[in-house]
């Protein structure tokens, strides 16, 4: 494969789409208008500084220049799907907004084209039929800061072609990814079903007015010696992602979203991607 596409510029859509870049796959990076695309593009000049900054090989040769070269953003889902080999879906967590995504791409997409889904939460089973090509599609879901927490977890549905997913596989170490490969289907995957657990720990500390987020999170990086605790992970995931998985739980979770609705998302504070959320960034060390 050469062409891929990734759809969605947002967090983790603009680290696949520059990841894949700096590997040096041409890759146009698709949302849906012209601010949204302009966000993008300083997303892709915040990470090419970023790869400098912490060391990834050949970014300070030119390396994370040159990915930007590679990328080209597009606002027409037919354009962009035109030539892609590979489109990666990184749109926000929501299973209608996803289906119809997918049955607009299915229209527009060559025939031969692998579709992935980078949902966190979703079986790619729940989305595979509006794909119109359940044997070409599975999930391959990143973590964030993809660079250096490099996994790609690799999930296929019971129609996902065999060489379909050892294709994506393959894919995913050409990317400088770790692939881990799931025998079968598993809400949250691998990764999120051990993160979420605890994310949504920490929120019900906050929402029962147990603790503030600095003291949850002080515990648990003073106790353990993690780098950092739920709240600063929900600020780096983004607040609208953990919006849109906590309205869909239980009773507290959804409280939880009440809150991060009204105090947070309603304000335009997102996390760390607008500067603001739990905490307000650059942090002072």
């Amino acid at each position: 494969m050469k062409n891929i596409t990734v759809l969605g510029t947002g967090v983790l859509g603009s680290q696949i789409a520059f990841q894949t870049a700096f590997h040096g796959f041409d890759v146009v990076a698709y949302d849906i208008d012209q601010p949204a695309l302009e966000r993008a593009a300083e997303r892709f000049e915040r990470l090419a500084a970023r790869y400098v900054a912490d060391g990834v090989a050949n970014a300070a040769d030119g390396g994370a220049e040159a990915a930007i070269g590679r990328i080209r953003v597009s606002s027409d889902l037919a354009d962009a799907a035109r030539d892609a080999q590979l489109i990666i879906e990184a749109v926000p967590e929501s299973l209608e907004l996803k289906q119809g995504i997918y049955r607009t791409l299915a229209g527009v997409a060559p025939a031969t084209t692998i579709f992935a889904t980078n949902s966190s939460t979703l079986l790619p089973s729940a989305l595979a039929e509006s794909t119109g090509r359940p044997d070409r599609f599975l999930a391959l879901h990143f973590a964030n800061e993809i660079w250096s927490h490099n996994t790609a977890e690799v999930m296929g549905t019971t129609a996902t072609d065999p060489a379909v997913y050892e294709t994506v596989v393959e894919f995913a170490s050409q990317i400088g990814m770790v692939p881990i490969q799931i025998k079968k289907e598993k809400a949250g995957y691998l990764l999120n079903s051990l993160l979420v657990p605890f994310l949504e720990a920490g929120a019900g500390l906050l929402v029962d007015g147990i603790a503030e987020p600095e003291a949850i999170d002080a515990t648990w990086r003073i106790g353990t010696g993690a780098p950092a605790g739920p709240f600063e992970i929900y600020d780096i995931v983004g607040l609208e992602t953990a919006y849109n998985i906590s309205r869909m739980g239980g009773e507290q979770q959804q409280r939880f979203a009440a809150l991060l609705k009204e105090q947070y998302i309603d304000k335009g504070k997102l996390g760390v991607a607008t500067g603001e959320g739990f905490y307000t960034y650059p942090r002072e060390s």
